[in-house]
């Protein structure tokens, strides 16, 4: 069983609160969950919705059509109705939302007071205690989806949630930010747990700021963290660069969105892959971690701070928007990589320097630099082999790949379920892994990127020689993530 709402309204109306109240109960209720929500760059008014799906079994992603949707406003019918299922339903109407979690509980034959219990995290409570009653009890049409209460205990949590619990379970002491969506909710996250896990949140007036103060925090042995997309990471790069000369571990949330410039402010894509791996200017190592779910963020967050700190090298988690906001179920717990702090004081210096930060401007001295730094990289790459660099799913004995990497893991697992593949996940894009063991007589091999160019095979190609056609590559670039059935159809068109 596989079932999918539809919640829309204008911003303001509530859309998320109602999807939310729906996810947790069903979370609650067993099942596995996964919503992800598309809103424009308005604070009231416009056009938002969230596509909520969930089943028996795991789910991460979305499909193209709907079985119900629950309408905020009259806009959202003429918009959606199109994607609605042959006997799909709508539910709207002159109500709040609240009313309409109300009807949704009586539609799923769920218990009210698992509702109740709900409520009780929200403001105003006696009033929408009121309202959800009020929909419960009106509620009468003949639609039902019956979701019985299954015995299994799941989390629920989106990416920017995860990042959040890596950097704190790897002891941050101090993060800067600047907003910028789709970064600006892993600071909301953290900002309320300050005082109980002892770190700080700073809001500077720009990012060049943000990135010049976390480095002066980590030269002193604090572990600092920056976030931001592409357009404020643009202001930060020479900064970064500075990072990669004078040796100051530093770890960089770069939650992307569709560029370049503004773009599509509140939308998904994966175009800033080039960036994260070219930033700044000179030869300088950074790593390069893109995870591509909730526990996945987590992990990796840990593993940049372990690397970063022990090899005094700047890492940058790669996320974007889709992951960022979009909330996924899960049962497994994290495997987080303690790190030790780098509290080693000495002479930070933007110039080429000797071991001790003095800087230097002989041959010798110069050649020396570089050495250490080169050294570094192989450290790091070697170190890097103890954690799953890259995931295998599908059929492992397949002669047919796709590769992909960040966000686009869940809409790919779904739409692979039933076909005959094998799809390697990258995780580390700098230290790159060795995937060419698993490329061994191979038929065909298929990209799947939110991007118009499909970057990650020109990253494939430099690494492992390996060249994927631009006919094999399945991209998505109008800042919306894939659907599972439309990727299915889609790898099954490229695999004939």
């Amino acid at each position: 069983m596989v079932k999918s709402i539809l919640f829309g309204g204008k911003a303001g109306q509530g859309p998320n609160i109602l999807t939310q109240l729906i996810g947790e109960a069903l979370v609650k209720q067993g099942y596995y969950v996964f919503y992800s929500r598309d809103y424009q760059s308005l604070i009231r008014g416009g056009h938002n919705f969230n596509v909520l799906t969930f089943s028996r079994f795991p789910i991460s992603s979305n499909e193209s059509k709907v079985d119900l949707i629950v309408a905020l406003d009259e806009n959202t019918v003429k918009i959606h109705k199109k994607e609605l299922k042959e006997k799909g339903e709508i539910l709207t109407g002159d109500k709040d939302n609240i009313y309409f979690a109300g009807a949704l509980f009586k539609i799923m034959c769920l218990e009210f007071s698992l509702l109740e219990q709900e409520l009780k995290k929200l403001r105003n409570f006696d009033e929408n205690l009121k309202s959800a009653k009020k929909g419960f009890s009106e509620e009468k049409r003949k639609i039902k989806i019956n979701v019985p209460k299954l015995k299994n205990d799941r989390n629920f949590m989106n990416g920017s949630q995860g990042i959040a619990e890596g950097a704190i379970k790897s002891g941050l002491d101090i993060y800067y930010a600047y907003p910028m969506t789709p970064a600006t909710p892993l600071m909301f996250e953290l900002a309320p747990k300050q005082k109980d896990n002892n770190f700080i949140i700073l809001e500077l007036e720009n990012e060049i700021a943000v990135i010049n103060s976390a480095l002066g925090s980590a030269m002193t042995g604090a572990k600092s963290m920056i976030g931001t997309s592409g357009g404020g990471f643009d202001l930060m790069t020479e900064a970064f660069s500075m990072a990669g000369m004078a040796e100051i571990p530093i770890v960089c949330y770069l939650a992307s969105r569709p560029g370049p410039s503004t773009g599509i402010a509140t939308y998904t894509g994966q175009g800033d892959l080039q960036l994260a791996r070219h930033c700044g200017h000179g030869e300088f190592f950074r790593i390069v971690l893109a995870p591509g779910d909730v526990i996945e963020s987590e992990e990796l967050t840990s593993q940049a701070f372990y690397l970063s700190q022990k090899y005094k090298v700047p890492s940058i988690i790669l996320s974007d928007k889709h992951l960022a906001e979009s909330f996924y179920t899960f049962s497994e717990k994290a495997n987080i990589t303690h790190s030790e702090k780098s509290t080693k004081l000495m002479r930070y210096n933007s110039y080429e320097h000797n071991e001790t930060g003095e800087a230097v401007e002989d041959s010798a001295g110069i050649i020396k630099g570089v050495e250490r730094r080169q050294k570094v990289k192989k450290l790091v790459e070697k170190d890097a082999e103890k954690f799953s660099m890259y995931k295998i799913y599908g059929n492992k004995n397949s002669k047919n790949v796709i590769l992909s990497y960040g966000s686009t893991k869940g809409a790919i697992l779904d739409a692979i379920k039933e076909v005959d593949v094998k799809f390697i996940q990258i995780l580390y894009i700098e230290p790159f892994p060795d995937i060419e063991k698993e490329m061994k007589n191979i038929k065909k091999i298929l990209l799947v990127e939110n991007s118009a160019t499909g970057m990650l095979a020109d990253v494939i190609m430099e690494k492992t020689g390996i060249k994927i056609e631009d006919k094999n590559k399945i991209l998505r670039c109008d800042g919306r993530p894939f659907f599972y059935d439309e990727l299915n159809k889609e790898i099954g068109k490229r695999l004939k």
